[in-house]
């Protein structure tokens, strides 16, 4: 007994020497990278070795192999997968047992099988050895029965490399390959002051794994940025499994600009399930300074006012970090604490000390209306136009300021104006109209335009 013990501790102790270790690049783009490092049992000379547990999306022509002393003679990727219709099919013209529920228990049919219908869920044609034609209802089938596992199908996708090496035993082996399937995106999570002048912010990933395998104790990196890539070709891998989620609260990862884009290093391992949503903090919650901008401009929203929530995304304004593009969701507490959703808005990629607007709704009670009170043509293809803006703010007890834009015709020039206005670009104007609680205000202003 104390033999078999020592021996079985050896056996152990032996397979805890196993080196296995899993880095991926996870990209924004349905994309990432996987290096894979792995202890391979390699021959002398000429052999087969398989590679298993790789991403069922895998991109079989990135594959980089590497393992001191050997020589890459040949690589095959093998994803021919088990299924009842892949077996079934693989049986075609060749015997079968077939076993049904019946009132007398069981019936058990034997033939060749001449052809399935449906899928895994169709009925199935056999002929028996006297020649008869047997069409057996799937609904009525307990069990099928096969002689052995067809040649050519494999349990999980496989790369099975031809190597020359110059000697037998066990070494690291080096794989690298990219896989579609796998990305991650940012959300961010807003709750907004009830002065409104700040907002406490909390940032999280969602990696979204659909590649078809595990990456376990891995080191993550997720790069941000818009990284160009040439056409691709992908094989059809099937159905997807319902994605499960998972959150991890901690925030730890690790900033670095690299390459024209942003890189966040995960500082620990963790274990990316397929078919999962994983969750991580990107970083540690902040207050940010904001502000609330109205703004209604006619040609782009019709007369509502739009509600945005403005900040600097910078050190003085309580942030200053790349902010990977994302959800942006905008939260506010009501008089009971509780937190209602008020907006959310996509942001791009932004850089440090770059403005961040984020359209968070229109105003239930501001209220904009435009006309057009004068229409002239003074000359050949010159034009004189006149509007009038009325604003009219329901808030109770608060005051608001409303940006009106308007954007203007040909070679242009404002000849009289209620309020003092701002030059946008070419054709844009804006007035900022302060707009007392329960007060109309208005703003009226002519202008000449020449067309080409």
């Amino acid at each position: 007994m104390k033999r078999a013990i020592l021996i079985l501790t050896v056996m152990l102790a032996m397979t805890s020497l196993a080196f296995s270790q899993v880095a991926i690049t996870i990209y924004n783009n349905d994309l990432a990278v996987v290096k894979d490092t792995r202890d391979m049992a390699f021959p002398d000379g000429v052999g087969d070795i398989q590679f298993r547990e790789v991403a069922s999306q895998i991109d079989a022509t990135s594959v980089h192999f590497n393992a001191k002393d050997v020589e890459l003679l040949e690589q095959n990727y093998q994803y021919d997968l088990v299924s009842p219709s892949k077996i079934l099919e693989k049986y075609i013209d060749q015997i079968i047992q077939v076993i049904t529920d019946s009132k007398q228990g069981s019936d058990v049919y034997s033939g060749t099988l001449m052809a399935f219908t449906g899928g895994d869920d169709g009925d199935i044609v056999l002929k028996s050895k006297t020649g008869e034609i047997m069409i057996i209802r799937r609904s009525t089938i307990r069990d099928i029965t096969f002689p052995q596992l067809p040649e050519g199908l494999i349990t999980r996708p496989t790369l099975v490399w031809k190597v020359n090496s110059q000697k037998a035993g066990t070494r690291p082996a080096e794989v690298s390959y990219m896989t579609s399937g796998i990305s991650w995106h940012a959300e961010y999570v807003a709750v907004v002051a009830e002065n409104e002048n700040s907002f406490d912010l909390g940032a999280w990933v969602s990696i979204d794994n659909k590649s078809g395998a595990t990456y376990k104790d891995a080191k993550v990196k997720l790069m941000a940025g818009d990284v160009h890539r040439a056409p691709q070709m992908y094989l059809d891998k099937g159905a997807r499994m319902i994605m499960e989620q998972a959150a991890v609260a901690a925030p730890s990862f690790e900033e670095k600009a690299f390459a024209d884009y942003h890189l966040y290093t995960l500082q620990r391992t963790s274990t990316l399930k397929d078919q999962e949503v994983k969750q991580i903090s990107l970083f540690e919650p902040a207050t940010v300074a904001s502000t609330i901008v109205y703004t209604l401009d006619v040609a782009k929203w019709g007369e509502r006012v739009k509600k945005e929530l403005t900040f600097q995304n910078s050190t003085a304004a309580g942030l200053g970090k790349p902010l990977p593009a994302g959800k942006f969701r905008v939260y506010q507490r009501d008089s009971d604490k509780s937190l209602e959703f008020i907006g959310e808005d996509q942001i791009k990629h932004t850089p440090i000390d770059e403005e961040v607007k984020i359209t968070v709704g229109y105003a239930f009670d501001l209220v904009g209306k435009r006309e057009r009170t004068d229409y002239q043509k003074v000359a050949d293809k010159v034009y004189r136009e006149a509007y009038k803006i009325t604003l009219r703010n329901h808030k109770k007890d608060k005051d608001v300021t409303i940006r009106v834009e308007e954007h203007l015709n040909g070679d242009w020039e404002i000849l009289d104006s209620f309020l003092k206005y701002e030059k946008i670009d070419a054709s844009t104007i804006r007035f900022t109209v302060d707009v007392p609680s329960g007060k109309e205000v208005v703003v009226s202003y002519r202008y000449q335009y020449t067309t080409r």
